[in-house]
C-alpha cells in the first residue's frame, strides 16, 4: 500500500514540477532573454515529461 501510495505521488508530482519548470524558464527568458539557465530548465522539463508518460510533440511524423 504505501509503494501504491509513492507511485501516485510521483505520478502527480513528476508533471507538475515539469511544467513548473517550463513556466519558469519562459518567465526567465522574457526577462533576461535566452540563456543558459532558461535552455537548462526547458531541456530538463522536456526530459522528465518524455520519461514519464507525456511524449515531445515531433514537427514531422518520420522522425
Amino acid at each position: 500500500m504505501n509503494l501504491l501510495r509513492r507511485l501516485a505521488v510521483t505520478a502527480v508530482v513528476v508533471p507538475l514540477a515539469a511544467t513548473g519548470a517550463r513556466k519558469l524558464s519562459d518567465a526567465v527568458e522574457r526577462r533576461r532573454g535566452a540563456n543558459r539557465a532558461s535552455r537548462l530548465l526547458r531541456q530538463g522539463a522536456d526530459t522528465v515529461q518524455t520519461l514519464f508518460g507525456r511524449k515531445k510533440r515531433r514537427r514531422f511524423g518520420f522522425r
